[in-house]
């Protein structure tokens, strides 16, 4: 029987994840996950999660599964990055969502943006092999839905908006909307779902907790899926949710994005927030055809299926059908600060 670890850092890890652990369990394998942040109290009832190294290696898991930037290089297994979000360009490509760091023998893309470049860099390394297979996260999100998303909607049929930032503090917009979303929300004509990224400041989080009542609604991060279905427009910055919703091919408003696309609706001030509303739930034909093109480049799969294909992606990579890979770099530097985390030396 084929065991997968799940491997996770954050909170935000947990819904990438457990797509995967679902199509696991349908296929008859074992899964476990190592947590060794605040993230393991998220954990549900018969998730099994393994608490040390030692317990890992006793599990002796074939593919160590990672929504993380990094996996331990000392557990059994292949390991294989899924990533924990889109690439949103808040860095240069060296530095972010391309950056090689010689821990992984899979990379899982989620769609042709990224693929060809994450290819032509297997080519030059030669240590790693890539797949296009989706993101799991995002199965949920093209599945039936089991009545989350309509239980977000208001009852009175309002169009619903859903604002999100990112926890990066310079590109963050929380700061600079909290006043015009506030006025919104009290006008009443939209239902507002609120969310922000778990390591955001907390107090950002508190204060836009507090917007919650009769036209809004605060929503945690690990339940972000279901908001992203119920919402009809998003309100953004330079956060990879911006990718996340636009993949439905729905509007999205941002506040001076760091790199802004013509699918999006970029705004420089947070007064022009009303009028880009109005723009974006009455979207031109122009706007309709870039969000299409977008959603086809960053994550063509639309059949809630990514999980299924990442599993067959690592059977290709056990039986040797993924091709010859080289060693990977001694890394001592980096598997130094690994074995610091995790207190393991």
């Amino acid at each position: 029987m084929f065991r997968y670890l799940l491997f996770a850092t954050e909170l935000y890890a947990l819904p990438i994840l457990r797509p995967l652990e679902a199509a696991i369990r349908a296929r008859g394998g074992e899964a476990a996950w190592f947590l060794p942040g605040t993230a393991a109290t998220h954990l549900r009832e018969g998730e099994r999660r393994l608490t040390d190294a030692r317990a890992v290696a006793q599990w002796a898991p074939q593919a160590v599964l990672a929504a993380s930037n990094w996996a331990p290089h000392f557990f059994p297994g292949a390991k294989v990055q899924l990533f924990h979000g889109f690439n949103v360009e808040k860095r240069a490509d060296q530095r972010g969502h391309f950056r090689i760091r010689g821990l992984f023998d899979l990379y899982c893309t989620q769609g042709p943006a990224t693929t060809a470049p994450f290819r032509e860099l297997a080519r030059a390394h030669g240590h790693f092999a890539v797949v296009e297979t989706g993101w799991p996260k995002l199965d949920p999100l093209f599945a039936t839905d089991g009545g989350e998303a309509a239980a977000l909607r208001p009852a009175d049929g309002r169009p619903v908006v859903l604002y999100a930032s990112t926890f990066t503090e310079s590109l963050s917009s929380a700061p600079l909307l909290r006043e015009e979303i506030a006025r919104q929300i009290a006008g009443g004509e939209r239902y507002w779902l609120l969310t922000l990224h778990p390591k955001s400041d907390p107090r950002w989080i508190a204060e836009y907790r507090a917007l919650a009542g009769p036209n809004a609604r605060f929503v945690e991060s690990d339940a972000l899926i279901p908001a992203l279905r119920a919402a009809d427009v998003l309100v953004s910055d330079t956060s990879s949710v911006v990718s996340e919703f636009a993949v439905q091919r729905k509007p999205v408003v941002t506040l001076r994005n760091r790199a802004p696309k013509p699918h999006m609706i970029d705004i420089q001030a947070p007064e022009e927030l009303g009028a880009a509303l109005t723009q974006a739930f009455s979207p031109s034909d122009a706007l309709q055809r870039e969000l299409a093109a977008y959603a086809d480049s960053i994550h063509p799969w639309r059949d809630g299926g990514s999980s299924g294909r990442v599993l067959d992606a690592v059977a290709s990579l056990h039986a040797g059908d993924l091709g010859p890979l080289a060693r990977k770099p001694a890394n001592l530097w980096r598997k130094w600060q690994i074995r610091s985390r995790l207190k393991k030396f």
